[in-house]
């Protein structure tokens, strides 16, 4: 019994006809008779029933209808489900994340992905929380690290979160240490370095101030992660920056702050109307499998002080 004899079987018991049946399955009637003649030779028993102008099953083509349907829908799974390894072996996934955190959880993360499966490519957008939800939306990333909650009017995202990890100060050594932990009102009339606009952090450090009554002083501002913590060893200012990043700055002073503090929570996103592909799914899974570790380090990291010269 052949998988392609049971596709003409089904195609004549839906149409009952074998011409149009054969128009389905794009084969010429006159094989299509071919085969389902060979198939019930197979079976021993007569699957349809041919008089003229009409073609009916008989009681074993009744009984086998069902169990051919089931066959192929098994061997239609069983084809998705390999070329979907497949896919493993070549392809992309487009990933999007904030800067800090291509600067901190992903490096490890891709690397390891990489070594498993090198045949895919990554491809990454750094942005902000909002660009990168734009472009969910509208197909051009697979899946995206994004800061939670999310805009109001964002689109139909499936999210799951990843890490919760506080926000600390850090600065140059060179400079007077703040008293630590730090009040967010205590940064009032402190020099700055503030990220550019459309950086998450920088709407998150901003309205903290505003919150805490005063308006932030800017020594230097629109820079990128690396950009904003090169001013700050330079002893442009102070900067508000995720525990991560603070934890691989060892050169910088990084002070708490105090209760209640900043903190964000980052989740993975991806559109809820379209499944991602194989490989965007299996970097997924290898990116919440880091859940643990990640929140280690953040708070690690958020506990350190790089002692005054």
């Amino acid at each position: 019994m052949q998988l392609q004899q049971l596709v003409y079987f089904v195609a004549v018991a839906e149409t009952r006809h074998f011409t149009r049946a054969a128009e389905r399955v794009h084969v010429s009637q006159p094989s299509l008779s071919q085969q389902i003649r060979a198939l019930e030779k197979e079976l021993g028993a007569e699957l349809l029933s041919r008089a003229r102008g009409n073609v009916a099953l008989t009681d074993a083509g009744e009984a086998l209808l069902p169990l051919a349907r089931r066959i192929l829908a098994d061997a239609e799974t069983a084809r998705v489900e390999v070329q979907e390894v497949a896919q493993l072996r070549r392809g992309r996934v487009r990933l999007g994340a904030p800067p800090s955190l291509c600067t901190g959880l992903l490096p490890e993360v891709l690397r390891a992905f990489h070594d498993r499966h090198p045949g895919i490519e990554l491809l990454i957008e750094e942005s902000g929380s909002h660009d990168l939800v734009r472009e969910l939306a509208r197909g051009a990333l697979d899946l995206a690290l994004v800061v939670m909650p999310l805009p109001a009017a964002s689109p139909a995202l499936t999210t799951v979160e990843l890490i919760h990890e506080d926000l600390v100060v850090v600065s140059s050594p060179d400079v007077p240490a703040p008293r630590h932990p730090l009040r967010i009102a205590e940064l009032a009339g402190r020099p700055l370095v503030m990220f550019r606009h459309g950086y998450d952090l920088r709407e998150l450090t901003v309205g903290a101030c505003r919150a805490a009554g005063f308006e932030p002083v800017f020594t230097v501002e629109g820079g990128e992660m690396d950009a904003v913590l090169g001013f700050v060893r330079a002893g442009l200012g102070f900067a508000v920056v995720p525990s991560m990043v603070a934890a691989r700055a060892h050169d910088l002073r990084v002070t708490a702050l105090a209760r209640p503090g900043l903190s964000r929570t980052i989740a993975l996103a991806h559109r809820s109307d379209v499944a991602p592909p194989r490989a965007a799914r299996e970097l997924q899974r290898m990116l919440l499998s880091t859940r643990g570790a990640a929140r280690a380090a953040a708070g690690a990291a958020g506990v350190r002080r790089t002692p005054s010269p």
